[in-house]
C-alpha cells in the first residue's frame, strides 16, 4: 500500500478520507474547519496568556505534521488543547488578564509532555495497540470522550449567559445552524457551521451596530492593524518544577486522541487503529513543535469532529486546506484582530452547537462497539467518568492541579481495570 492515498474525486453524501471533494466544494469546508476549531484555539490561549495568532500558526503546522506522518489517512485538525490550562496557570502563577509574563517555563513543560507523548506513540508503534486497547478498551474510551465533551459544557453554558439579546443571538445561531443541518441541500449543510457564523455575525450588526440592543462590533483594531507581520514567538525556558506539572498531561492526550480516532473509525466506517501509534508521535511532535515558539499545547480537534459528523466529508485534503489557510491568516496582524471581531453571542452559539456534537459522537464509540451497559463494570466505568468530567472535578496536591478531563480519565482507566479482577474481559 502506497504511504499516501489517492484521493479519487467524488461528489458522494459520504466523503471517505481517501476521497476529495471538487475545489469549489473543498475549500468552503476547509474553511469551516478551520472556523470550528478557531473559537477553541483562540479562547485556550488567552485563557492561558498565550499568544493566539501563534496558536493559530502552530495550528497550521501542527496539523500538516500530523498528516505528513499519518500518511493523510485520518482526517484530524490540531489545535489548542484545553487540557494544559489548569497545569499552566499553575505553573506560572498567571492572574488570568494580559500577556503571561511567565510562559517561557509552560513552554518548557509543554515541551516536555510533547516529548513524553511523542514516546510512547513510538512505542505503540514499535509493538501494537495490544496493551493501549486493553487499558483503554471502548467502554473506557467512549466515556473519556464523551466525558470530554460534557466538560467543555460550562465553557459554552458560561459564554451563552448574558442580556436576553445575547442569549437570543447565540440560540438564534444554534438555531439557524441545526435547521441547515436537518433541512439544508447537501452543500449547504457542509458549510453550515460557517453560515451560521455569518447569520449571527449579521445579527450583532443589526442589533448591535444598528439598534444598539447588544454591544456592536468595534472594527477600530482591525483598521490599525498591519495586514503583514510574522507572529510573536518566544523562547521556552526549562524549569524541572513546570515540567513535573505540565508532562503528566500526555496521558490525557492519549486518552484523547485515542478516543478522537476511535470515533473517526467509528464514523467514517474504516478501521483506523494502525495509525494509532503515527497519531500519538505526530500529535506529541506537533506539541513540541507549538512549546518551542510560544504556542499552547496541541490535541487532534473534537470540534472538527463535531463537524464531520454533521456534513459526512472526511477527506483529508479539507484539513490541508484549512492549515494551509490558517498559516496564512497567522501571518497577518489583521487576522488576529479580525478574529477579536467575532461576537461573543455568536461563540456561545457555536459553542453550544460543535461542543454538543463532541459528546454525541464520541456516544456512538459505545453503539458501534455493542457495549453491554447491563454489565455493572461498563456502566460504573462509564457513570463515574462522566460526573468527573461534566462536573469537572479537579484534584489539587500542592502545585499541581488534575482538572475534570484528567480525573475523569483517571477514573475510567483505574475502575474499568479494578472491576475487571477475578473476572472474564468484557467491553
Amino acid at each position: 500500500m502506497a504511504y499516501f492515498p489517492i484521493w479519487r474525486l467524488t461528489n458522494n453524501v459520504t466523503v471517505l478520507p481517501d476521497e476529495r471533494l471538487p475545489t469549489s466544494a473543498a475549500i468552503p469546508m476547509g474553511i469551516q474547519h478551520l472556523l470550528a476549531m478557531s473559537g477553541s484555539t483562540i479562547v485556550a490561549p488567552l485563557i492561558m496568556g498565550f499568544d493566539p495568532n501563534v496558536a493559530v500558526f502552530f495550528s497550521g503546522i501542527g496539523t500538516l505534521l500530523f498528516f505528513l506522518i499519518t500518511g493523510g489517512r485520518v482526517p484530524s485538525y490540531l489545535g489548542s488543547s484545553f487540557a494544559f490550562i489548569a497545569v499552566v496557570i499553575a505553573a506560572t502563577g498567571y492572574g488570568g488578564s494580559g500577556a503571561n509574563a511567565n510562559i517561557g517555563v509552560a513552554l518548557g513543560g509543554i515541551i516536555a509532555c510533547g516529548a513524553l507523548y511523542a514516546l510512547i506513540g513510538l512505542i505503540v508503534m514499535g509493538v501494537g495497540t495490544g496493551w493501549v486497547e486493553r487499558l483503554m478498551p471502548p467502554a473506557v474510551t467512549g466515556a473519556i470522550g464523551v466525558a470530554i465533551g460534557l466538560n467543555l459544557a460550562p465553557v459554552a453554558v458560561s459564554q451563552l449567559k448574558g442580556t436576553h439579546a445575547h442569549i437570543t443571538i447565540a440560540l438564534m445561531t444554534v438555531l439557524c445552524m441545526a435547521i441547515i443541518s436537518a433541512y439544508g441541500p447537501r452543500a449547504t449543510r457542509r458549510v453550515a457551521v460557517l453560515l451560521a457564523l455569518v447569520f449571527g455575525y449579521l445579527l450583532v450588526l443589526i442589533f448591535g451596530n444598528g439598534l444598539g440592543m447588544v454591544p456592536g462590533i468595534n472594527f477600530d483594531a482591525v483598521g490599525a492593524a498591519a495586514w503583514f507581520g510574522l507572529p510573536h514567538f518566544v523562547k521556552p525556558e526549562f524549569s524541572w518544577p513546570a515540567i513535573t506539572l505540565i508532562a503528566p498531561v500526555a496521558i490525557v492526550l492519549v486518552a484523547e486522541n485515542l478516543g478522537h480516532i476511535k470515533a473517526l473509525g467509528s464514523i467514517t466506517g474504516q478501521n483506523m487503529d494502525r495509525y494509532i501509534g503515527r497519531g500519538f508521535f505526530a500529535d506529541g511532535l506537533a506539541t513540541m513543535v507549538s512549546g518551542s515558539g510560544g504556542g499552547t499545547g496541541v490535541t487532534t480537534y473534537a470540534e472538527n469532529i463535531g463537524v464531520m459528523a454533521m456534513t459526512k466529508v472526511y477527506s483529508t485534503l479539507v484539513f490541508v486546506i484549512a492549515a494551509v489557510v490558517a498559516l496564512a491568516l497567522s501571518l497577518s496582524p489583521k487576522f488576529g484582530a479580525i478574529l477579536q471581531t467575532i461576537p461573543a453571542p455568536v461563540l456561545a452559539g457555536l459553542a453550544v452547537s460543535v461542543f454538543g456534537l463532541i459528546a454525541s459522537a464520541m456516544a456512538r464509540i459505545w453503539v458501534v462497539n455493542k457495549v453491554d451497559f447491563a454489565d455493572p463494570r461498563n456502566l460504573f466505568t462509564v457513570g463515574v467518568a462522566l460526573i468527573f468530567g461534566a462536573g469537572d472535578f479537579t484534584v489539587t496536591i500542592g502545585d499541581f492541579a488534575l482538572g475534570g478531563i484528567g480525573t475523569s480519565t483517571l477514573a475510567a482507566l483505574v475502575l474499568y481495570q479494578l472491576l475487571g479482577i477475578g473476572r472474564r474481559e468484557t467491553t
